[in-house]
């Protein structure tokens, strides 16, 4: 069985496959860098909240890019299966642990995700996670917010392990711990602040420092218990996950990145 690449060479040369691809993804960044303002500035005429939908509409010009990044890569059906199914798991993570208040373990299934298969696939596992996490819990404003939180979690474990920090299986002890301790941060200190801001615009009709403040000192016990959360899944979890999809790698070809496989 001839291998199957997670790129933009299946079926072809990466120079003409890849090219199509890029160019896409940067005529799709322009056109944000252009919509952004725009939004910005339309935003100010809407009465009330105008704001906040200027900026969660924002929140989705910045989504649109990765996903044209990685269409464009012409992925094949056994690679889009996988990324279904690690994303299909992150909500089951969420879902399982509904009646534990805010033990929420689907950002440590991303971090793996992003680990195995890369940055790009880290980020669209997370996105997705969160959007269709949602139909579950409930869609909203709040929807494209939480698809950049969790995707940028994603995202930053795969540039965690192509930069050789986390090796892509058989982590040791020491590993698992510092990757542990890399979910809480970035629990605490990206996605759940990311998260509050966006609690922050829905509930008010004008931004003061006050409310600024009350909200997210509010929302540092909940990122805490959610980053902890977060952290005891990978230590737990991390190893078994990254085996399998390792074996998955070696048996398929399935997940492979331009850095070569490494390991602790």
């Amino acid at each position: 069985m001839p291998e199957l690449t997670f790129g933009p060479d299946v079926g072809g040369t990466p120079e003409r496959k890849g090219r199509p691809g890029r160019a896409k993804a940067l005529a799709t960044v322009l056109g944000a860098l252009v919509l952004a303002p725009l939004t910005v500035v339309l935003g100010m005429e809407v009465p009330g909240n105008g704001y906040y939908l200027s900026g969660t509409l924002i929140v989705l010009y910045a989504l649109v890019p990765f996903f044209a990044s990685f269409e464009g890569r012409r992925p094949q059906a056994r690679e889009i299966a996988v990324v279904a199914v690690l994303a299909a798991l992150a909500v089951v993570a969420r879902a399982a642990f509904v009646w534990v208040p805010h033990f929420k373990p689907m950002a440590a299934i991303i971090m793996i995700a992003g680990i195995a298969a890369g940055p790009q696939v880290g980020f669209l596992v997370g996105s997705t996670a969160a959007l269709a996490s949602n139909f579950i819990f409930g869609q909203g404003p709040w929807t494209p917010w939480q698809m950049l939180a969790f995707g940028l979690v994603g995202l930053i474990a795969g540039l965690l392990a192509d930069a050789r920090l986390f090796p892509r299986a058989n982590l040791t002890w020491p590993r698992r711990i510092a990757l542990a301790i890399a979910g809480f941060v970035l629990i605490v200190g990206l996605a759940g602040p990311l998260l509050d801001t966006s609690t922050f615009f829905y509930l008010s009709t004008a931004p003061t420092f006050e409310l600024a403040a009350a909200v997210y000192l509010a929302g540092l016990p909940v990122n805490a218990a959610h980053g902890a959360a977060v952290a005891a899944t990978l230590l737990l979890a991390a190893n078994p996950l990254l085996d399998q999809l390792d074996r998955l790698r070696a048996k398929y070809g399935l997940l492979d990145r331009d850095c070569a496989p490494h390991r602790n």
